[in-house]
């Protein structure tokens, strides 16, 4: 098998891969199956790539380009997994149908600036196509993502996290929870003024489906009051 792979034979086909525009979906590609490699493996959980728990500015308001393309994925459809299944179809179906394109038709464009010239139009038709087809097979996949969810927030609620972000109040902020693995990054919010600064302990009190946060209080006060 390994002799076929490093046969001449191969050549053409490592060459459509490693040319734009495959090239983008490739690297994508090799990303996404190294991140399931880590992930069987038990070294970070499945959710340690989420699109929650990436880009948080320690602004003034919880507006993030994040924010901005969560709005876009939402349009599309591609919401209710995890952000690392919705890359790994995405990367797939794009590699897939942009070689063949480029397998069958870059023949006769010249070489150097007409491919990248070319290689725009089918990157975007390819991705576009990719994120249709994605947002497909994503749904009937939400349910079983919600369960999983549910029973997540049902175990993680009334534990301790610690502050993360330079502070937590009633419209920004986010903790992180130890779970044994990699550690759970979630998005959390106080309950009236109160403020609480990066470090401190606060324990989860109440999930907002809605919102996707979490209500939380200082360890002290909870313990007070049980």
């Amino acid at each position: 098998m390994f002799a076929i792979l490093l046969s001449k034979s191969m050549d053409p086909f490592y060459q459509n891969i490693s040319s734009f525009p495959t090239v983008i979906y490739t690297v994508l590609l090799v990303v996404c199956l190294l991140y399931w490699l880590v992930a069987i493996l038990g070294l970070i959980d499945l959710d340690f790539l989420h699109l929650d728990h990436l880009g948080h500015a320690d602004s003034l308001d919880d507006t993030t380009s994040v924010d901005t393309l969560g709005g876009l994925m939402l349009r599309f459809g591609l919401y209710g997994v995890p952000l690392i299944v919705t890359i790994s179809f995405v990367s797939l179906f794009g590699w897939f149908f942009c070689y063949l394109i480029v397998h069958y038709l870059f023949g006769i464009v010249p070489d150097g600036l007409w491919r990248y010239v070319a290689g725009g139009p089918v990157f975007v038709l390819t991705f576009y196509v990719s994120i249709l087809i994605s947002a497909q097979l994503i749904k009937p996949l939400r349910p079983l993502f919600k369960k999983a969810e549910q029973d997540t927030v049902k175990q993680i609620l009334g534990q301790v996290a610690i502050v993360r972000t330079s502070r937590v109040d009633n419209n920004f902020g986010e903790a992180m929870l130890e779970d044994g693995g990699a550690g759970l990054i979630l998005k959390v919010r106080t309950i009236g003024d109160e403020v609480f600064q990066k470090g401190d302990s606060v324990v989860l009190l109440e999930y907002l489906d809605e919102k996707n946060i979490y209500r939380v209080i200082s360890e002290e006060d909870f313990n007070d009051n049980n």
